[in-house]
């Protein structure tokens, strides 16, 4: 089959022959129409670890959408012809994270989707319906949008407080608008790419800085600001986890969303941490959030055209992850076969 094939560090090739997945008897064949690139692909890429380790070749890739194309003979849930999205992340059901209410923290999960290829094959519990009216592009949102539920979740913001969002890549993007959505009183995004303001502006943010020329703990000060509640880092760098303790009140809750390095390293102020009683989460997958994300995309209350900055060919994709041209402006989707 066709797919976007990761050999190596910097080895990309989109290749015709690439294997296709065997069907379990509780598997279901999904032929994929979009997937959406994510920094882990860039991670990857580079050389580094995604959300796991990464045994070559692979094909890259696991927000995806479709169209169900067969069934194991023990679905029960599916038909052929069935529009759906598919959440990657496999968890064994019996281990004890598992059996304890953190599915996503399993001893023994595995990703079951890689998306950039014409097809998966993964079990049935992975996959989730689509209603009609929600297009299978704006259904490519599903997984990272299911990811920022979680993070925002963790926030555990109450309407009408202060939230800062450092990075405002994709990721931002949706989160910010979760923000929105979730009644936040203030919201102040920090992002050092000036081409972004405006988007941020329309989506609602109160207050966008850029840490290149602004000071930003005084900025907020100045635009009357008196604490920032919860921060959410979005950038996965040392210097954007470090803004995000910097700006953060007394009280405050800060969470780690973005994915670093594995061998990165935060410095942590240890004593100013103490004197402002922080509470520091870091956020991982999407636990029990895709539901949600579905229902968000399909009442419309994620302005979907502003997340998704550009749709590519998989032949556009081994030039995108050398330059990220397009991802730095917004999400990219990768087009496999159009609906």
């Amino acid at each position: 089959m066709k797919a976007v094939v990761l050999y190596g560090p910097r080895d990309v090739k989109v290749t015709h022959d690439f294997p296709e997945p065997p069907l379990a008897d509780n598997a279901v064949k999904v032929a994929v129409s979009y997937c959406g690139l994510c920094g882990t692909d860039f991670h990857k890429y580079q050389g580094k670890a995604g959300s796991r380790p990464v045994t070559y070749p692979v094909a890259l890739g696991h927000e995806a959408s479709g169209t169900v194309v067969a069934i194991g003979k023990d679905v029960t849930d599916f038909r052929i012809g069935d529009r759906v999205t598919v959440d990657p992340n496999w968890s064994c059901g019996h281990c004890y994270y598992c059996k304890n209410g953190k599915r996503h923290l399993c001893e023994n999960s595995k990703g079951v989707v890689k998306g950039m290829a014409e097809y998966i094959c993964p079990p049935q519990e992975n996959v989730y319906h689509l209603p009609d009216h929600l297009s299978l592009r704006d259904a490519s949102l599903c997984e990272p949008l299911a990811c920022c539920l979680h993070g925002v979740d963790l926030l555990e913001m109450r309407p009408g407080e202060t939230v800062c969002i450092v990075g405002f890549g994709a990721i931002g993007n949706l989160i910010l608008q979760l923000c929105r959505n979730a009644g936040a009183g203030k919201i102040i995004v920090v992002e050092p790419v000036e081409e972004k303001r405006s988007t941020a502006m329309q989506l609602g943010a109160s207050l966008f800085l850029n840490p290149k020329t602004d000071n930003l703990k005084q900025a907020i000060r100045d635009a009357g600001i008196p604490c920032v509640d919860r921060v959410i880092e979005c950038g996965g760098l040392p210097i954007t986890a470090e803004i995000a303790l910097d700006v953060a009140g007394r009280g405050a809750t800060v969470v780690l969303f973005g994915v670093g390095a594995p061998d990165a390293i935060v410095p942590l102020k240890q004593y100013e941490a103490f004197q402002k009683e922080l509470v520091i989460k870091t956020s991982y997958i999407n636990p029990c959030t895709t539901d949600r994300a579905i229902s968000l995309l399909a009442e419309g209350k994620i302005n979907t055209d502003a997340a998704i900055g550009k749709l590519i060919s998989p032949e556009d994709l081994p030039s995108e992850l050398e330059t990220g041209r397009y991802s730095r402006l917004g999400k990219v989707v990768v087009c496999i076969k159009e609906e």
